[in-house]
């Protein structure tokens, strides 16, 4: 019986693992068999997972969907394929060459290879486009929605109250507050002026960002020492604090010691006592690069929820785009910097951190987990274009070859270096797992 917390918690993150898994191979896969589908190739299978077949049925192209036992990717199988890498023939007996893969024209093989990986990068665009637009921006000027809980703070700022100055400087519009609340003075209450129901008033509030809890990173160090979205650090080791900016200099300071963090919560209304070690992240910088820094995984906000508006679907689709390109570069300058030995390997996960992460990414939320899928899939979209055989971005490559040369490589050297791309992959499969294992 005491085994049965920690074989639900194992359950839950493996079920999140395969939804998550599951969600983006079919939306890949998809990418291959619509594209294909327009090109004038035919699919025999389309097939999600590996292994025994669980479930089928053949619509009236004369395709055959199935599930299959091994939730560990999927394939579509076109005609004339030899496997599920689409290695075949286009001269089968009764066939029309040009339904089958090989017997396709050079530009339709090439839009239905590069159709998996491009998908992947629409389902995250149009993913962190739709979060954008349930989660709203904020408006311009700043109007207040909500007022969160603090401890031993009575508040005075009221739904509705428009920033006018803080600590008698002009608030600026949404995209300078950073900058601007980072030149107030860091003293615990500071004095704003409001317009409420068109009068001027001037308030005593808190300090704008205080140490409250504004997300929790999944498999960080407040994560698996308990610590809730909405809580507030109100001390470190015995000190005191009341700004974000104490917390993360503290932290940042303290070469991974241990500390022990005084936790109020506005459910409860009472502290507690948490003790963590934080952690070395390296992480990626908007100009490029990494900065190494000790982290216990939290977010800080505002002590107020802003007033937002919807965006519209081009500025919404723009930030999709945005953070879409984003996880790409980073992740390459990530590869790079490993690679060159600026940044530890720790940071390359196998299967097991990842199915970890979704699990710890499902028990944060709707959102959080659907994020990690956005991430997830751009992340499977990108792996998928390196030019490794086996991979849509090898079979990129031979399309390339066969536009330059006239023709496809031979057979021995497709021979040759698909064996070369299995042993690729599997090293880097075996490097990312020990890294699962290995890594703190």
């Amino acid at each position: 019986m005491g085994l049965l917390p920690d074989f639900g918690s194992f359950a839950f993150t493996i079920l999140a693992f395969v939804a998550a898994l599951s969600i983006i191979v079919a939306i890949h896969e998809y990418g291959h068999y619509i594209v294909g589908r327009w090109s004038g190739i035919h699919a025999d299978v389309f097939s999600i997972g590996m292994g025994p077949v669980l479930f089928s049925r053949t619509d009236k192209r004369g395709t055959r969907w199935q599930i299959a036992a091994i939730p560990a990717g999927g394939y579509v199988k076109f005609r004339g394929d030899a496997d599920a890498a689409s290695v075949g023939r286009s001269d089968t007996p009764g066939v029309d060459p040009r339904t089958t893969m090989a017997g396709a024209p050079l530009w339709a093989r090439a839009a239905t290879v590069a159709a998996g990986p491009i998908f992947n990068f629409v389902l995250s665009i149009l993913v962190f486009a739709v979060i954008l637009g349930i989660r709203g921006v904020a408006t311009d000027p700043l109007v207040v929605e909500e007022v969160r809980a603090l401890p031993g703070i009575e508040q005075q700022l009221e739904p509705g109250d428009r920033l006018l100055t803080i600590a008698d400087q002009d608030v600026p519009e949404v995209e300078g507050l950073t900058a601007f609340v980072d030149n107030l003075p860091l003293e615990p209450r500071l004095p704003y002026t409001v317009e409420r129901a068109g009068q001027t008033e001037t308030l005593d509030g808190p300090y704008p960002y205080p140490a409250i809890v504004a997300g929790v990173n999944p498999q960080s160090a407040a994560s698996d020492a308990g610590i809730r979205a909405d809580e507030v650090i109100t001390a470190i080791d015995g000190q005191s604090i009341f700004a974000f900016s104490q917390l993360r200099d503290i932290v940042g300071n303290s070469d991974g010691s241990a500390m022990s963090l005084t936790v109020w919560s506005p459910d409860t209304l009472e502290t507690r006592t948490v003790d963590l070690e934080p952690r070395r992240m390296d992480l990626p910088l908007p100009e490029g690069g990494f900065e190494t820094r000790w982290l216990i995984g939290i977010t800080g906000g505002l002590y107020l929820t802003p007033q937002t508006t919807t965006p519209g679907p081009i500025a919404a689709l723009s930030y999709g785009v945005d953070q879409t390109i984003f996880i790409v570069r980073s992740s390459l300058s990530g590869l790079y910097n490993m690679a060159a030995g600026a940044i530890s390997t720790c940071n390359l996960q196998g299967p097991v951190g990842i199915a970890q992460t979704s699990g710890a990414a499902a028990s944060a939320g709707l959102l959080s987990f659907v994020w990690f899928v956005a991430v997830l899939s751009t992340a499977v979209g990108l792996l998928n274009l390196f030019p490794i055989p086996v991979l849509d971005g090898g079979h990129l490559v031979f399309h390339a070859y066969e536009a330059v040369r006239g023709k496809p490589p031979s057979d021995r050297a497709l021979n040759i270096l698909m064996t070369i791309g299995l042993g690729l992959l599997g090293t880097l499969m075996i490097f990312a797992i020990t890294n699962d294992f290995m890594c703190p």
